[in-house]
């Protein structure tokens, strides 16, 4: 779902754009009472995806306060984790203390009141759980509403990063893959929210295992092409041992070099292929795939093709 200031009537002033904007919001999505900046002009985009029972949002735009009243509290029935993704801090009230959320930082809500403000322009990921899916996992949870996590938190730096996926790919989600996220989403809610024992050890095992793999992932799929990528420096971009990435990958099927190899070939052969590199050399090419060693790639190229690099052309 996307609901944006931008689909309004063109012909309604600011005042009005906003007013019809909060109404249909109210209506439609989730109930609070919100503020605008007043010295630019309203602006508002709110993107909202179902992943089975659970719910991803974004909001971004010039909203710079917005307040839930008790009675909103009173009728919601999910945990929400509110992500600060705008470049300052925003403050408020959750019931009667003050909190800040740090940029990146999160603030864990339910049942209760809360008010927040900000600059002339903000954003937010919105994570909603429903309370009874999330306390049947972790008990105990009801003490840490008002809970703000700091953004160097692992669990919440993985939450992020792996909702993020959804902006990409949430159009392709088989009801399978759903079931399967949204059971990660939960389990590193519930390390974020500060699941102890037991519960936390399962969630380590399931939700935090499964993100870490992802983030490693995708970080070799972003720089496979960088001659210096390796498992120290995906690993310590995640706060994690080389060892551990190491391990990590071979147990979900292929090691760190055969994933990276895989992907320097593949893209490699595809720039072979392409009428628009034509005009490159083929060492032009080894290099601009990630390898550094021409004969070692030929090797490589003709075991994995059946054909040597000049041949693919």
């Amino acid at each position: 779902m996307i609901f944006s200031s931008s689909d309004l009537p063109a012909h309604l002033d600011d005042h009005a754009r906003f007013k019809l904007w909060h109404e249909v919001f109210n209506a439609e999505i989730a109930e609070a009472h919100f503020s605008k900046a007043e010295t630019i002009p309203f602006d508002m985009t709110f993107k909202g995806i179902a992943i089975g029972p659970v719910t991803y949002s974004t909001m971004a735009g010039t909203i710079n306060g917005a307040v839930r009243t008790p009675a909103h509290a009173a009728a919601d029935e999910h945990y929400t984790v509110h992500i600060n993704t705008s470049r300052s801090a925003v403050g408020g009230v959750h019931e009667k203390r003050d909190v800040e959320i740090s940029s990146g930082g999160a603030l864990v809500n339910a049942s209760q009141a809360q008010r927040l403000s900000g600059g002339d322009h903000n954003s937010w990921i919105l994570v909603r759980i429903p309370m009874t899916m999330l306390e049947a996992n972790f008990s105990g949870l009801a003490s840490s509403q008002g809970r703000v996590i700091a953004p160097d938190h692992e669990a919440l730096r993985l939450l992020r990063r792996y909702v993020g996926l959804l902006d990409t790919e949430s159009d392709t989600l088989s009801a399978g893959i759903a079931d399967h996220m949204a059971a990660t989403i939960v389990d590193l809610t519930g390390l974020a929210i500060g699941a102890r024992g037991d519960e936390a050890e399962l969630a380590g095992m399931r939700g935090l295992r499964r993100a870490r793999l992802g983030a490693a992932l995708d970080r070799i799929r972003r720089d496979y092409s960088q001659p210096n990528l390796s498992a120290e420096t995906v690993g310590r971009e995640l706060g994690l041992s080389a060892r551990y990435i190491q391990d990590l990958l071979a147990a979900s099927g292929a090691s760190f070099s055969e994933r990276v190899l895989e992907l320097r070939l593949q893209h490699a052969r595809k720039m072979l292929c392409a009428p628009s590199h034509r005009g490159k050399r083929i060492g032009e090419i080894v290099y601009a795939s990630g390898f550094n060693d021409i004969s070692y790639f030929n090797r490589c190229f003709r075991r994995r093709f059946g054909c040597t690099p000049g041949a693919a052309r």
